[in-house]
Order: structure tokens, then sequence, then C-alpha cells
């Protein structure tokens, strides 16, 4: 679990696929060809784009890229993130050959995690010795009272239960950082596995219950033993879940802000000492905090009364039990795939050691990964043509807020000032997190692993009472995805985005807009959707807009609200349109935008010639189709609807362009065409 809560609207890594460019071949260091995004045979001309823009655009790939066993979606992303693991081991291997690293330095650290942790002789041969001694301390508590000091140890330790405490900006006060604490201490992803009656839930508690007895026989109880204790564990989860804000209440930034003082947060829960707990974590002389979900806290305070030690100490156990089981022996890493990997998302193969392995580098040593990346892999020129893009993008969102009739001149100032102080970051960071501190041996995977997690819990705790470091970034350059952060009111791109297939400097400008620009619009529009609108320039949460304009905004929401909550997957699987309205609202701002960025960089030298037939804005939205363009297994579609507040790539495409006129005109779009709407219901907000 990474315990930073980062205040972003992220283009979507857990639903996005990359980008598209031009038609010229683009050669992967391996040697494999990067797929054409402009490519007519990735298309399917056989059916009216009309009915299913989505599989015009991408049906060719599809019925050529069944998914493979590892995944349980595979689009252009997963081709991209397949070339990003497959430069990173190279990077590793040539650091790992050096002899006689400087201990501390970034060659030595990276060589020693990456070789540790492919030890799997030795790390099959220790079982789950290594958290033994972990799983016994636990045991050795005489008293309730032992609870916070425990809870922060584990913390230290990467494992996080009961509930979170982070550091963040203050979302009213946004130039200082603040401790913030936040329900949790679930081994589900969301609370209504737990507390939902639809067949899913159901059966996901099922399998739950069996992954949690299998994973405790592991660890040596008998059958009956684990089956007993699994209840145990499930009853203390479910009364957490029931506790818990859902994923909708927590989208309204408003829901998630109680800022009280050390005694007032210790009066919500009286029998829990968090001046232990914080003492323990060494956090001193904090004046006040933010508590985001109070009913959850006060239900920790009635859960330490009315459950008994023994319970709570098995509760602890598995939750250290459950968050090292990708680092112990293979029986433990099979069972966690088996449920997570198989029962949620479908899929059916694990991948390959190395690939979990440079995955853990990304996630322990991100940023010392990262220098090594950018300076292999990120060209110079690309960072300056994205902040080229930008700039025109900011222009072009300028004009249409200048331009709207249902804002008052007075909201389209304020509107104007923000946009105009919206911070670009693009590739890397201008300071590198120093990690020399974290102690890396060859030979020990999980303490590797622990030390990791301590060095980043401690670093983003030393934030709290400090003022906000601007220059730091919430994703690594290796990251293929970008985000808004509303509380820092900026945009960022890693440097792992800017290359094919999500962007090409070879590209034409249609291909360009419709991808790379899209998103440069999506995350821009993030500052001005649902949630980001409620932030003014500065990054505090403060209303800003007229009353009239508020009320004029969210009429035009609903209109989103409503065309994606109809959107169907066949066997009545539905998009919940609030959910996912902040992203749906960017996607239709990006479009918008950045058509009429790319209109505007045609009025100096001239429309286009056509390309492979196509006119320029049909390589534009064929070109944003093919971004999205996947095969994804039904189960992993069931997960991403209840969990995801992105909708799936198929919505993105079919609903995102059923706005758009100049869509209609492109592909000869008519009344009775499955996603016609009428000019006059569809959806144009910014």
């Amino acid at each position: 679990m990474n315990i930073i809560k980062l205040s972003i609207a992220a283009l979507g890594i857990v639903s996005i696929a990359g980008c598209a460019h031009d038609t010229k071949n683009n050669k992967m260091e391996t040697g494999k060809t990067i797929e054409k995004a402009i490519d007519l045979a990735n298309m399917d001309s056989t059916i009216n784009p009309g009915n299913d823009f989505f599989k015009y655009a991408n049906g060719g790939w599809m019925s050529k890229n069944q998914i493979p066993e590892e995944f349980s979606r595979y689009g252009a992303f997963e081709v991209l993130d397949k070339l990003n693991k497959e430069r990173i081991k190279s990077i590793i291997l040539e650091v790992s050959k050096i002899k006689n690293a400087k201990i501390g330095s970034p060659t030595q650290q990276i060589g020693d995690f990456y070789k540790a942790a492919m030890d799997t002789l030795a790390i099959n041969k220790l079982g789950f010795q290594p958290i033994k001694a972990l799983l016994e301390s636990i045991d050795q508590m005489k008293d309730k009272k032992e609870i916070p000091t425990m809870q922060a140890n584990l913390n230290f330790k990467g494992t996080y239960p009961i509930f979170a405490l982070y550091s963040a900006q203050d979302e009213k006060k946004s130039d200082r950082i603040i401790a913030n604490i936040a329900q949790g201490g679930l081994s589900l992803p969301d609370r209504d596995y737990y507390t939902s009656n639809d067949p899913r839930s159901i059966e996901i508690r099922k399998f739950y219950s069996s992954y949690l007895i299998d994973m405790l026989k592991l660890t040596g109880y008998d059958d009956a033993t684990a089956k007993k204790l699994s209840l145990v564990i499930m009853k203390m989860e479910t009364r957490l879940a029931k506790a818990s804000m859902t994923r909708l209440e927590q989208r309204d930034p408003k829901n998630v802000y109680h800022l009280l003082t050390l005694d007032k947060l210790q009066k919500l829960a009286p029998t829990y000492n968090f001046s232990d707990y914080l003492n323990a974590l060494g956090i001193t002389n904090i004046a006040d905090l933010n508590v985001n979900q109070p009913k959850f806290i006060k239900e920790i305070g009635l859960m330490m009364k009315d459950i008994s030690l023994d319970e709570w100490k098995l509760y602890l156990k598995w939750n250290v039990i459950n968050s090292n089981a990708d680092l112990l022996s293979s029986d433990f890493q099979e069972l966690k795939f088996d449920f997570f990997g198989k029962k949620f998302s479908g899929t059916q193969k694990m991948q390959e050691r190395w690939k979990r392995v440079v995955s853990a580098v990304n996630g322990n040593l991100g940023e010392a990964m990262g220098k090594l990346y950018v300076d292999k892999y990120f060209p110079k020129e690309a960072k300056e043509r994205m902040i080229k893009l930008v700039s025109n993008l900011k222009i072009s969102l300028g004009e249409s807020i200048k331009n709207l009739d249902w804002m008052s001149d007075v909201t389209k100032g304020k509107a104007i000032e923000k946009l105009n102080k919206i911070n670009v970051k693009v590739g890397y960071p201008n300071k590198w997190i120093d990690y020399s501190s974290i102690k890396i041996s060859a030979n020990n995977y999980v303490q590797n692993s622990w030390n990791c997690a301590e060095f980043e819990y401690k670093y983003n705790l030393n934030k709290i009472g400090k003022p906000v470091d601007r220059d730091e970034w919430g994703m690594t350059p290796q990251t293929v995805n970008a985000y808004y952060s509303p509380n820092m009111n900026e945009i960022v791109f890693p440097a792992a985005i800017l290359q094919p297939p999500f962007f090409d400097m070879n590209a034409d400008d249609a291909v360009n807009y419709g991808a790379i620009g899209v998103v440069i619009g999506h995350e821009m529009t993030h500052g001005f959707d649902d949630q980001g609108r409620l932030y003014d320039l500065n990054g505090n949460l403060t209303d800003w807009w007229t009353k009239e304009d508020a009320d004029k905004f969210k009429a035009k929401t609903q209109i989103i609200v409503n065309q994606y909550n109809n959107y169907s997957f066949g066997d009545s699987l539905n998009i919940n349109g609030n959910l996912t309205l902040g992203e749906n609202i960017a996607d239709n701002g990006g479009l918008f935008i950045a058509h009429a960025a790319l209109l505007n960089s045609y009025k100096s030298n001239g429309t286009p010639k056509n390309i492979d037939n196509l006119n320029f804005d049909q390589r534009f939205l064929i070109s944003y189709a093919q971004v999205w363009r996947q095969n994804i297994r039904h189960e992993e579609l069931m997960r991403r609807l209840k969990e995801d507040v992105h909708s799936p790539g198929e919505a993105r495409v079919n609903a995102g362009v059923a706005n758009l006129p100049w869509w209609y005109e492109a592909f000869n779009i008519k009344h009775g065409d499955m996603f016609y709407i009428a000019p006059e219901n569809r959806a144009k907000i910014w």
C-alpha cells in the first residue's frame, strides 16, 4: 500500500492505453516494432462508426491481439509497459555488473535489490521465516494498550492495518503540510465487497474466505483452526467496511475534511491512545490534523472496547502475512496471485519473476531508477515539444472559457486566473530524492523491502508542519501516466508518456493532438471538473463560483452523468456515471480543447492534405480512439466498474466522440445510429 496520499486526478494508469503515433515504424531496442496507430489494418471498416466507433477504429487490432495469459487487459498501454520493463531491466543488468559500487549509491542499491529479489532459491528455502519474528512480537503483546505502538511498528515495515496516517497539503491552507488520518484496514480493495449482496460481491467473499484459510495454513495453522480464525478476520474487516465511506462519498472533498486538534481526535475514540501511536511514529507537537472519516475513527474506538486482545492479534498478524506475501516463498506468491490475479481480474498466469522484480525496484527505489531511465531514454527535444503543446492547449482552454455562454464574467475572470497559474512539469524532477541512507544488501529481499518502506514512510511523515515543496513530484519519470493536482494547481507529464506510441516527434499534428493533446487537455480540465473547480488558483478548497454559475455547471454535468449511467456492457453491467464524473468531464473537455488547439495550429500554415485518404478530423478522432485500444477480461471489467473512477476504454471512446459535432461530419453519423445524439442533447462544458 502506498501510504502517501496524492491529491491528484490522474489520466488513469490503471485504465489507460498508449497514445497514437504516425504511420512510420518505430523500432524498439529489442528489434520489435511499436504498433502503428493510424494503421488501416487496425481498423474494421465493416462496422458502422456510428454504432461502435471503438471497434471501427480498433476492431482489426483487437482480433489480432488476444489477451496474453499474464494480463487481465491488453492494449497499447501494455505494449508500452512491456517496452519500459525491458528498458529498465537492461539498466538494472548494466549496473549489476559494476563491481565495488559505493555503498548507498543508486548503482549499489538497485543492483543488490534486484539480486536479492531474484534469488528465488534462497527465498523459497526460507518460506515465511522472514516474517516469523514479527508475527511472534505481535503474539507477545499483553494488553490492547500496546496496539497503537505495534501499529506504528508495522507501518514502518509497509503494513498499514486499522487506518492510515500520512502527510498532505491542508485542503484549505495549501501552503502547509499537515497530518491526515484516513479509513483503511481492509484486505479487499473496496468496502462494497464486504457489504453488498450482488452476485459478484458474494462470489468475491467466498473466494476471499478460501484465500484466508489457505494463507493461514501456510503459516502453520491446521485446517480446522484456519477456518475458525478466518471467520474472525472476516468479521473484523466487515465491521471496518460498514463504518467506511463509499468511493462516491469520498469524491466530494468537503466530506473528507475535518480539521481537529489531537484532543478532539482522542475524544472520537477514547479507547485508542493516539498519543502513543504518534509518539511511536516520531510525530510530536502537532496542533491539528485532518480526520478524513470521523465516523470510521469512532468505530475504531468501539472495536478497541468490544474485540478481544487475541482477535486483535490475529487481525494484525493477518495484515503482516497478506502485505508481505509477495516477498515470501513461491507458495505464498502463488496463493495471492490466484486470488487477486485470477479470481479478481481473470489473469491466467503470473508474470515472469524478472518483470515482478522490475516493478518492485520501481516501487521501492523509484526516483533512483528514474534518474537512470531519463539519462538513457528521454530526449531533450521531446520536453521542448511538449512544453509548446501545453502552451497551445492553455491558449485554447483560455479562449474557450472566455467564450462560454453559461458562465458569468466574474467567474470567467477567476477561471482565467487559475488557468494562467497552472504550473507545468514535464519529464523529470529538478531535484531527486536521496536514497543513500537506505541499507540494501544482496541477500535479504524482505529486509530490503522493509528498509525502503521505512524510508518512504519517514520521508512522508517528516513533511508534517513544514512548507510545501513545489519541486516534488507525485509520480516517477518512468511512469506511463499524467496527472493534475488540485492542491498544487499543476499538471505533470512524466518522461515515459512522451514516447511512441503515446507521443511521436515525427507524427503529424492531427495524430499528436488527438493523442497527447487530448491528454494535456484532459489534465488541464481536471482543474475545472466537479472536484477540481472547488479549489482556487492557489490550491485551496474554497468556492469561488457564483451560485448561478455553479447551478448551470451542475446541470451540464448531469447530462454527462446520464450518458454514462446508460452505458452498458452486454450483460447489464453499467458504468456509475457519478463515480466516473470527474474523468468523463476531463475527457469531454480534453477532446474539445485539443481539437480547438489543432485548428489554431492550422491558421498560419493552412489545412493539411489527407494522409492515407483520411482528413485531419478523421485522423484526430481515430488517433484518440486508438489511444484506448484494448481487449479486457470479463472479471477485470467487473472489477473496474466497481473500483475505478475512470470509465472503461470502450466507453471513453464511444461516449466521448458522441458529443463532438465534427465526429458526425467526419464519419457521416446519422439519426438512427446507435451513438447518435441530437445536437441539443450533447454535452459540452469547456
